[in-house]
C-alpha cells in the first residue's frame, strides 16, 4: 500500500503503483485538508465573490460572470468541451501514472475539490480502471487540458476505459463494478484538468525506461569491448576522478567491473596504443547521459508533488490567487534535454556496431558473416541502426522552443511539453532497437574471439542473449532477431543495474 499525501511522491513509488499494482490510499489528515479547501469554494459561491473558474468562464471567457445556479453545469460543460484529444491513446501505464499524479496534486488542499473526487480516483487506480486518453491535443500550458479532460470524463461516468486490458464504455464498467459517477460541483472540473500531469506521467515512464536503457547500454558496450579486444586502461578510475564528474566515474567503474576477469580485453600498447572514441570515451559519453537523467529525475519528482491548479486557495479561503503553475516549461525543457541525452546512447552504440562489422576497422570476419560474399551477415543491421540514429536526430529537435497562442491570445505562450515527452518516448524505443543490434553483433564477435575468454558477467549476458537469438551461421530474416531482443530488453528480465 502506498499512502499519498501530496508530498514525498517519488518515481520509485509511482513504479510500485503502476508496474507492481500496489494499491493507494489517502490519510485522514489529507481528507481534513481537502475539506477545509472545499469549504472556501462553497463560501465563495454563497457570497457571490467573483473568482476565476468558480463563477466565471474560462480562458478568454474569464470575464464572463456565471450565475450561482449554473456553476455546477459550468464544470460539466468544461470537461465535455475540452475533451477533444485525438490520435493514438496513451499507454495504460502512462495513464495510471497520470491518475496518481493528479490525485497527489489535488490532495495537497489548494484546489477546492470535495473528498469524493479524490476517493473516485483512488477507486479507479486500485481497480485498474484506466481511462482511454488520446495522446494529441495538449499545448502543455493552461494544463494538459485535453488529456486531463478525457481522464475527468471517466470520473463522471462518461468516455471509455481499459478494463482487464480491453476497451469498454465507462458506463458499462461502472455498472459492473458498482461505481457511482461523481456529479461535478463548483471548480471541480477545472481542478481536474489544470495541471501538467500528462507530460509528467509520460516523462516518468520515459525516465523509468531510459534508466534501464542506460544500464543496458553499459552492458552492450562491455560486450563490444570484448569483441574488439578493447583497451581496459581507459577505464582506470584515476582518469575519471581528475575530471570530477561522479556519473562518469560510476560508468567507468561499472564497465570495468563487468570486465574484471575478461581475457578478451587488452592494455595500451599490446594491440594498439589507443581505441577509437566510441570505445575509449564510453564513460564520458554515457556519463553525460546519466547527468541529464539525474536532472530530469529531479524535475519530475518536484512536479509530481506540485500544486498546478489555477486559481489556488490559501489560508482557508482568505487568499485565492490566479497564477500559472499549470505552465509546463520545467518539464518541457527536461523532456527535450532527455531526448538529446538518450539519443546519444544510440549514436555511440551505432559507431561501435560499425567497428564490429567493418573489416577495415577490425580483424573480425567482414560484417561478421559466416561466408563473406555469399552471405551478407550483419551488413544491413548496421544500416538499420544508422537509420534509427538519423531518425532520432530529427526527433530530438526541441519541442519547447515552439509556442503558439491560444484562447484568443489570452494564453499567448505555451510549453509544448507534452509533445516533447511523447517524442522522447519514441526516441527511447529507437535507442532500444539500436542496442539490440549492438548486442547481436557483439555476441557474434565475442563468439569468434572465444566465449571461454569472456568475463563472468558478460558471459551471462551472452548466454541469455543466445537463448533468444542463435549464432549467425547463415543469413536469415534478422528483423525477427532484432525485435525479439528488443522485447527482451524492454521486459527487464535481466539484472542490468547490478554489478554484484
Amino acid at each position: 500500500m502506498v499512502t499519498l499525501t501530496g508530498e514525498h511522491l517519488t518515481i520509485h513509488k509511482i513504479k510500485q503503483i503502476c508496474y507492481d499494482n500496489q494499491p493507494v490510499e489517502i490519510s485522514d489528515y489529507v481528507r481534513e485538508r481537502i475539506q477545509n479547501s472545499r469549504q472556501a469554494v462553497e463560501s465563495i459561491v454563497r457570497n457571490g465573490r467573483t473568482i476565476y473558474g468558480i463563477n466565471t468562464g474560462f480562458g478568454k471567457f474569464g470575464d464572463v460572470k456565471i450565475a450561482e445556479e449554473d456553476v455546477n453545469t459550468l464544470q460539466l460543460h468544461l470537461i465535455r468541451s475540452h475533451a477533444c484529444g485525438v490520435g493514438d491513446a496513451f499507454d495504460p501505464v502512462v495513464v495510471k501514472a497520470m491518475m496518481v499524479l493528479r490525485l497527489n496534486a489535488l490532495i495537497k488542499g489548494y484546489s477546492g475539490i470535495r473528498v469524493n473526487i479524490a476517493e473516485q480516483l483512488v477507486t479507479l487506480i486500485n481497480r485498474n480502471i484506466i481511462p482511454i486518453i488520446p495522446q494529441q491535443g495538449s499545448l502543455g500550458a493552461s494544463g494538459d487540458l485535453a488529456p486531463l479532460s478525457h481522464l475527468a470524463l471517466v470520473l463522471i461516468g462518461e468516455g471509455n476505459v481499459y478494463y482487464h486490458n480491453k476497451p469498454h464504455p465507462t458506463e458499462e464498467i461502472f455498472h459492473l463494478e458498482k461505481i457511482k459517477p461523481v456529479q461535478l460541483q463548483a471548480k471541480e472540473g477545472l481542478a481536474l484538468i489544470n495541471g501538467t500531469q500528462a507530460m509528467t506521467a509520460q516523462g516518468i515512464i520515459n525516465y523509468i525506461e531510459a534508466e534501464q536503457l542506460s544500464y543496458q547500454a553499459e552492458w552492450m558496450a562491455a560486450l563490444s569491448i570484448e569483441g574488439l579486444q578493447g583497451i581496459i586502461d581507459a577505464f582506470h578510475p584515476a582518469i575519471h576522478e581528475v575530471r570530477g564528474y561522479v556519473q562518469q566515474c560510476n560508468v567507468a567503474a561499472r564497465v570495468k567491473h563487468l570486465l574484471q576477469d575478461s581475457q578478451l580485453t587488452t592494455h595500451q600498447g599490446e594491440k594498439r596504443v589507443q581505441d577509437a572514441y566510441s570505445i575509449r570515451c564510453i564513460p564520458q559519453v554515457h556519463g553525460a547521459t546519466w547527468q541529464t537523467l539525474d536532472y530530469v529525475k529531479e524535475k519530475l519528482e518536484i512536479e509530481a508533488n506540485a500544486a498546478t491548479d489555477n486559481p489556488l486557495i490559501f489560508d482557508e479561503g482568505k487568499t485565492i490567487i490566479s497564477g500559472g503553475n499549470f505552465h509546463g516549461q520545467p518539464i518541457a525543457l527536461a523532456m527535450d534535454f532527455m531526448k538529446i541525452a538518450v539519443a546519444e546512447l544510440a549514436n555511440i552504440s551505432e559507431r561501435r556496431i560499425e567497428r564490429l562489422v567493418n573489416p577495415q576497422l577490425n580483424d573480425l570476419p567482414p560484417f561478421l558473416s559466416a561466408k563473406p560474399g555469399l552471405q551478407s551477415g550483419a551488413m544491413i543491421m548496421q544500416y538499420t541502426a544508422a537509420s534509427l540514429v538519423s531518425e532520432n536526430k530529427s526527433l530530438a529537435h526541441p519541442a519547447s522552443i515552439d509556442s503558439i497562442p491560444s484562447s484568443a491570445n489570452q494564453e499567448d505562450h505555451v510549453s509544448m511539453g507534452t509533445i516533447g515527452a511523447r517524442v522522447a518516448y519514441t526516441i527511447i524505443q529507437n535507442v532500444r532497437r539500436v542496442l539490440a543490434i549492438e548486442l547481436i553483433c557483439a555476441m557474434q564477435a565475442t563468439e569468434y574471439r572465444g566465449t571461454n575468454k569472456m568475463s563472468t558477467k558478460t558471459k551471462k549476458l551472452y548466454e541469455q542473449g543466445r537463448a533468444i537469438v542463435p549464432s549467425i551461421m547463415e543469413d536469415r530474416i534478422f528483423s525477427n532477431d532484432i525485435e525479439k531482443l528488443t522485447d527482451w530488453l524492454e521486459g527487464g528480465n535481466f539484472n542490468w543495474d547490478s554489478c554484484s
